[in-house]
Parts: structure tokens; C-alpha cells; sequence
């Protein structure tokens, strides 16, 4: 997902870095997200957190649970509810299989970005994630370190 150089309304809001830390991500989907006016500004401004939430399937439809979008200050009688469950659309296909996912073989769906795509729309990356163990986040630690000075190793050699 990288970021288009000459286009102004690609914009990042809210990133989730924690998550690829506590969950092996093993598969993401862009959603869309239905929002209220108040929060669309709120989201310009860069005001959201989506660090503490996270997403669910009920009754065939995709909600985000506790993501923070902070208030508009200019709308004031007609603002938001900051932490509100948020729908979020997708196909039925999709839901189905997140689902299928989330049921069966024991796996969460972590928000991991929500940004203003090059349309100016915004949207949500969801990843389809198993949560890690203390030894296997210090095994992935390991392998980066390795990683690391390897190609350090490399630089100073070649």
C-alpha cells in the first residue's frame, strides 16, 4: 500500500502498529466504512485510534467495535458519538469468508490502517490474524535481528 506521489487525497488517518507485533497477519482485505458527516472532518484532521479495536460478523453484517474518531469541533449539536460501532462494507462473499475465518479455525479481525484512498473515499484495511505467543513473537524478533546483521554483514563486505 504505498502511498501515490502526485496524489493529494491519499491519506493515512489511524495505523495499527501494534497489531502486526501481537498477531501473525495472515491475510487483508480493504473495506469500506460508513460514516456520519461530523466524522468524515474529524477523520480529515487526523483525529481517530484504532489501536484498541477491533472487528466482528453479526447477523451477516461487518461492524468495527471501539475505534475512536475524536469529535468536530464545528459540529457541535449535530456531532458524533465518538466511540460508536461502525458498519463496515463489504461483499457477502467476503463477510462470509471472514466469517468462515473467524468461527472455525479460531483466527480475530484486526483493523491494521484506515486511510483516505486516491478517490478521497475512506477505507479500512482488516487483517485476518492468529494471535502469537510471547516465544513466537521473540522467534520473529530473532529472525529480524538476524536479518539485519546479515545485511549489515553484506553492505560492509561487498
Amino acid at each position: 500500500m504505498a502511498k501515490p506521489k502526485d496524489n493529494p487525497n491519499y491519506k493515512v488517518v489511524a495505523e495499527n502498529r501494534r497489531a502486526r507485533h501481537d498477531y501473525a497477519i495472515e491475510d487483508d482485505l480493504e473495506v469500506g466504512i460508513a460514516l456520519q458527516g461530523s466524522e468524515v472532518k474529524s477523520l480529515r484532521e487526523g483525529k481517530a485510534n484504532i489501536a484498541e479495536s477491533y472487528a466482528t460478523v453479526e447477523d451477516g453484517e461487518l461492524w468495527l467495535v471501539n475505534s475512536y474518531i475524536g469529535p468536530y469541533e464545528q459540529a457541535k449539536t449535530f456531532g458524533h458519538e465518538e466511540r460508536r460501532r461502525r458498519k463496515l462494507l463489504a461483499k457477502k462473499k467476503e463477510i462470509a469468508r471472514l466469517w468462515d475465518a473467524t468461527r472455525r479455525k479460531g483466527m480475530t479481525l484486526v483493523p491494521l490502517v484506515l486511510y483516505f484512498n486516491h478517490k478521497g473515499i475512506a477505507k479500512l484495511k482488516l487483517g485476518i490474524a492468529r494471535g502469537r505467543k510471547l516465544h513466537d513473537k521473540r522467534e520473529t524478533e530473532a529472525k529480524r535481528d538476524w536479518d539485519r546483521q546479515k545485511q549489515r554483514l553484506l553492505r560492509e563486505r561487498g
